[in-house]
This record gives C-alpha cells, structure tokens and sequence, in this order.
C-alpha cells in the first residue's frame, strides 16, 4: 500500500451533510494512490479531501471530487468491484431503513469502518451501493 497516513479528512462528520455524496469509484493497483490522485486533482483543479488506509481490508482509499480512490492488490479489491458506488450520508442507519422498506437487500450489514460505519444494499433494480456516514476518530481525525 501507498504510503499515506493512517486518517485525513477536511471534514470528519457528515452528520449535517444536506444531501448525500456520491462517489465514483476508481480501483488502482499497489503503489499507485498517489500519483492516481494527483492526476485527478490536476484534472478536476481541486484538491483531494480525504485520505486514509483501511488496513483489515489492505485497502488505501482517497477522494478527490467525486471520486473514490482505491488501492489495493487483485485479490484485495475483487470483493469491491461488484459495488458500483458509494455514497456519504448523514446517518448510516436512517438509510438502512428507509432501503429495507423500499425492499432492497442489505448484502453487507452495517458494521464500522474506518471513517465511522457503513453497509451495502442492493437496490431493488440490482444496483449495489455501499452506504457510509463520516464520524470523528478517537484521534478527532
């Protein structure tokens, strides 16, 4: 994995997000985060705004716009692919129930992760979106 810090977000709380996020994402091999990044923000002209390692996954993960970057080996990243996005919410489970009532499957129940919690649905028409809300570390990172 890429040589990043553990944790660094701009914003570590999505509690008062006024609409969800969406990310894209982009699946990028060993040792090469960084330079996957600083393409993206010399193409967007913005810079990026979180970056942390998921170690229990071997995963290390940026954002820059709307893109979700993600490192990680073949191996590593196969069980992600079949997600084909993610998006930033202010309350992790005040979606989840709003999904089980419109009939989707919770392929991957809510559980923590990194940034704070997190699950993965699959909406009623097949599409797979990972589900996560931001909360501050212990670190207040």
């Amino acid at each position: 994995m890429t040589d990043t810090p553990t944790m660094w977000r701009r914003r570590n709380d999505s509690t008062d997000l006024p609409a969800p996020r969406p990310f894209l994402r982009v699946y990028t091999g060993p040792g090469t985060l960084d330079a996957l990044a600083a393409s993206y923000e010399r193409l967007l002209g913005t810079e990026r705004d979180m970056w942390f390692t998921y170690p229990e996954k071997n995963l290390a993960l940026a954002a820059v716009g709307a893109f979700l970057l993600i490192e990680g080996t073949e191996e590593t990243l196969a069980p992600f692919r079949a997600t084909h996005g993610t998006l930033l919410v202010d309350s992790a489970r005040a979606y989840l129930e709003r999904l089980a009532a419109e009939g989707a499957q919770i392929t991957e129940p809510l559980i923590k992760v990194p940034t704070g919690s997190g699950f993965t649905a699959r909406h009623r028409d097949g599409t797979v979106i990972e589900y996560v809300e931001h909360r501050p570390t212990e670190e207040g990172s």
